[in-house]
């Protein structure tokens, strides 16, 4: 479906982009392990119409449109702040003691630290509309850690990959061939892009994919013994081909600045990083390797010390219509988890989807598991051996 060269106007693509919904890639994050939450599915709109939300979400996923649109709709004026990391947004949250915001939009393997530091409240389901969430993602999400002990914290918002993004001309890729492998091919020297903990996973991916790891990678995230034994392995081959990496990053200004500025050609991004490459008519495609893109799902939570209870429930509602979903997937290239919300895509989110996960890309995923508090201890660790090397 994808070609090296990368045209993305060919009828078949644009058709297959067509034919895309965002119902077919969530039916495997249910599969990853659906387990049903607890609770009748009652349905009540937050009545809130006036007053304020203060909302905490990722820099340049919640647009002006996005903020205007709620206001209008709702009577609500959400006040925005924003961060880079997943570990900002905790250590923000940790500094406060849960306070602060009234809508946190942390990522669902994350969500168990949360309630471990009692940072986050129960969500009242009887408050949300769920008919507008995609059912797949509200049961798949349960099972990845948005339901803790019997209880919801997590009302899905969307979903994306990190996977790999390459530059036409100098970097061409082709489906059933790219993989995380390719960053360490010795014409990439100083032309690679990473992020670290998680370009550690992809070479943990392409080394268990050859039989190279002392355990599957999944057992690393349940053994700490396990996590430390191939967490060796992987850093081995990171310090050893860090020569290709000419840029790490942390947050999405970052990503794009390694193409747009200093000279990247290939590496290992968000797909909302290549998107907005994309919009500025740069050449980088963006597709899904061999061994299965990295794919994450966020949401959104309510702080332990939310004040405008009202209003959060208000914004989660609002999210889950066509409108507002589209309105996010458009501006950030992210999908997401609103029913209806494909119809409103626009051509080039469409052909960027088709593009990104053609063949049986979609059944190879690869979902974060649960990220414990202890496993993710250990990962900064081997994580900063990488970027000290």
């Amino acid at each position: 479906m994808t070609t090296s060269s990368g045209r993305n106007d060919s009828a078949a693509t644009l058709a297959a982009a067509k034919a895309f919904t965002r119902r077919t890639l969530l039916r495997s994050a249910a599969a990853v392990g659906a387990v049903a939450a607890t609770g009748p599915f009652i349905l009540r709109e937050g009545r809130a119409a006036s007053g304020t939300v203060k909302v905490f979400s990722w820099s340049g996923y919640i647009s002006p449109e996005m903020l205007a649109d709620f206001e209008k709709v709702t009577g609500i004026k959400a006040v925005l702040t924003e961060y880079g990391t997943n570990d900002e947004l905790l250590n923000q949250l940790k500094a406060a003691g849960g306070s602060g915001f009234d809508i946190i939009h942390p990522t669902v393997d994350r969500v168990p630290n949360y309630v471990e530091f009692e940072l986050v409240q129960p969500i009242d389901e009887s408050k949300v509309k769920w008919d507008g969430c995609l059912k797949s993602a509200y049961d798949g999400s349960a099972a990845m850690g948005g339901v803790v002990g019997g209880k919801r914290y997590f009302a899905p918002a969307d979903w994306g990959t990190e996977a790999l993004a390459f530059d036409r001309n100098r970097a061409p890729l082709a489906y059933g061939t790219a993989s995380y492998g390719d960053f360490w091919k010795p014409e990439f020297q100083g032309k690679v892009t990473l992020r670290g903990h998680s370009g550690l996973i992809g070479i943990g991916l392409w080394l268990d994919s050859q039989g190279k790891l002392p355990h599957p990678i999944r057992e690393q995230f349940a053994d700490e013994a396990k996590a430390r034994a191939n967490f060796e392995a992987i850093v081995k081959v990171a310090v050893a081909g860090k020569k290709n990496i000419g840029q790490f990053w942390s947050n999405e200004n970052e990503a794009q600045g390694a193409f747009r500025t200093n000279g990247c050609v290939i590496g290992q991004t968000w797909d909302s990083s290549a998107v907005a490459l994309r919009k500025e008519k740069l050449p980088i495609g963006y597709i899904a390797p061999k061994e299965g893109a990295l794919a994450w799902m966020e949401g959104f939570a309510i702080p332990k010390g939310a004040q405008n209870l009202e209003q959060a429930y208000a914004w989660i509602n609002w999210f889950y219509t066509p409108q507002a979903g589209a309105m996010y997937s458009n501006s950030t290239g992210i999908n997401s988890t609103s029913v209806g919300a494909e119809q409103y895509l626009s051509d080039l989110n469409k052909v960027f989807f088709a593009e990104a996960y053609p063949g049986d890309a979609l059944q190879k995923l690869w979902w974060w598991p649960i990220q414990p508090s202890w496993y993710v201890s250990i990962r900064n660790e081997y994580q900063d051996r990488f970027l000290a090397a």
